[in-house]
């Protein structure tokens, strides 16, 4: 039998999902130095590395993974992640503040307590620009969506190549990013940390851009705080909505908190639904089982 450990805050889900799909040759294991197999959330894992003398493969239920990927911790086995099943979610966390902001919905909310009717212009989304900064299937999910209400869009990668089916008027490369912010309205950064993303936006980027919105769901460390700061004090930017932070939670002092033009939300933009992580669990268990290679792989090397 094929021993199985489970590491989630959802681990009872989870537990109820396994019993339910019935998996060939799994069990739990009882001894965490007998499992081969690893569902788990990566910051709940990390610590148990080194006692999992047996591991082969680790199953992730995010989509990141940066806290298994730093060089100090061993990677002699397969990671997996989660991939997918976040763009609906990203879009709805977007393009819903997005339409909130520029409709000014909180400022009715407000009127209306004092029952003042008072009409407030607005620009519509047609013919706006949004740049996603990551064309995986997240920045790809949010593209598809963004077309259906008009917006132009526009994408940067590290390779400036479209993905299949792409959604995208135009993919810039990394090294175009100046040129890709100052055409935008919105801008969301859906991207992972690595070497070459870690303080990507700060005030030497965001100073391109052209009192823009900002969105970061993908990780905290994309953001420079001082230079986003800056951005927000000379207009570069009209707001920021930041849902990912390098330490989580944020601390009570932040800054940010009390900041008119930051949105602060504690990590929400997608969660991994379990049902849905199982699902993707059960397709990569039944490849390992049978000898077929995983989906989702991570590059250790790449952090992604």
């Amino acid at each position: 039998m094929n021993k199985l450990l489970i590491l989630s805050r959802e681990e009872k889900t989870y537990h109820q999902l396994l019993q339910q799909a019935q998996l060939p040759d799994i069990e739990i294991a009882s001894d965490p130095a007998q499992a081969e197999i690893v569902l788990a959330d990566p910051p709940l894992v990390t610590s148990h590395l080194p006692s999992l003398t047996n591991l082969d493969w680790l199953q992730s239920t995010f989509a990141g993974v940066d806290s298994l990927t730093t060089p100090e911790l061993r990677q002699d086995y397969q990671l997996t992640n989660v991939r997918g099943i976040f763009g609906q979610q990203i879009s709805e966390y977007v393009l819903g503040y997005t339409i909130s902001y520029s409709r000014h919905f909180s400022h009715y909310h407000e009127q209306q307590k004092n029952a003042c009717w008072s009409p407030k212009p607005y620009q519509s989304l047609l013919d706006k620009t949004i740049v996603i900064l990551g064309t995986g299937s997240i920045g790809s999910h949010l593209a598809h969506s963004c077309k259906a209400l008009g917006l132009t869009i526009y994408g940067v990668n590290r390779t400036g190549i479209p993905p299949r089916d792409s959604q995208f008027h135009q993919v810039f490369h990394l090294a175009e990013l100046k040129q890709a912010l100052s055409m935008a309205d919105i801008v969301v950064s859906t991207l992972p940390k690595t070497e070459q993303t870690i303080n990507l936006l700060d005030q030497n980027t965001l100073c391109h851009c052209q009192h823009a919105l900002l969105f970061s769901v993908g990780r905290g460390e994309v953001v420079e705080q001082s230079g986003l700061l800056a951005a927000l004090e000379i207009g570069s930017l009209s707001h920021a909505f930041l849902d990912v932070f390098p330490s989580e939670p944020l601390d009570q002092q932040h800054p940010y908190w009390h900041h008119p033009k930051i949105t602060v939300t504690p990590h929400i933009a997608a969660v991994s639904f379990p049902e849905q992580v199982f699902e993707i669990f059960k397709e990569n268990y039944l490849r390992w089982r049978d000898g077929f290679n995983l989906r989702n792989i991570i590059d250790f090397d790449k952090g992604y």
